[in-house]
């Protein structure tokens, strides 16, 4: 049976996976990059997986793309605008050619027309439940799984519901103090999973809960 998964989310000691004022500028927040000891792991293992090289970092990177066949985000992750959309001209961090090759689903309060870019990703919009959106999602993804990539307020609302089945954590050893928890406020949603895996490497800690 097709499942919802969650992979390479990165969060610090406190629990953070962003810094406060995210925006053009500092997509992360202030405090975190791309790149820095928050992501480092993530660009290292893509790195080493495009170069061939094997790794505990490169394994858990790379279960991320393996048998997903649509994914779900939150509109932060889609970009830094905010509130209604000023034009229609941003298309995403990503390019003209996204990584996902595959139908997303922005969750946002201010849909707007789908848009179709090169290499097979289809970013709709929709202001949909959760459920209805999951719905169409497994339609898209044609028995394969679905991903939810992001960010924070996007995998808890999923998260407190119990809908995902797998969630990979990536536990790095720095404080941030301040921003996007999440972990936060999840309510009797959490009593339903456990941990499953817990592996260190050189630079993060893997964690795994799956459902009990």
């Amino acid at each position: 049976m097709p499942k919802v998964r969650v992979h390479n989310v990165t969060v610090s000691l406190d629990g953070f996976m962003a810094g406060p004022n995210q925006r053009l500028d500092a997509p992360f927040g202030d405090g975190v990059g791309w790149g820095d000891e928050l992501h480092a792991w993530f660009v290292g293992a893509m790195e080493d997986l495009a170069a061939g090289k094997g790794g505990t970092d490169v394994e858990y990177f790379a279960r991320g793309d393996r048998n997903i066949g649509a994914t779900i985000m939150g509109r932060n992750m889609f970009g830094p605008q905010r509130g209604a959309w000023e034009d229609e001209s941003w298309q995403g961090w990503w390019g003209d050619n996204p990584p996902y090759h595959h139908d997303v689903f922005v969750h946002t309060h201010h849909p707007r027309p789908t848009l179709e870019m090169a290499g097979g990703t289809t970013f709709h919009f929709t202001d949909e439940s959760p459920d209805q959106v999951l719905g169409r999602a497994f339609a898209a993804a044609d028995g394969k799984d679905v991903r939810i990539g992001g960010g924070a307020a996007t995998i808890r609302q999923y998260l407190s519901a119990g809908l995902i089945d797998e969630l990979h954590l990536a536990v790095a050893p720095m404080l941030i103090g301040r921003g996007e928890r999440l972990l936060d406020d999840l309510g009797a949603g959490i009593d339903g999973y456990r941990v499953s895996e817990l592996v260190g490497s050189s630079t993060v800690t893997h964690a795994v809960l799956v459902r009990r």
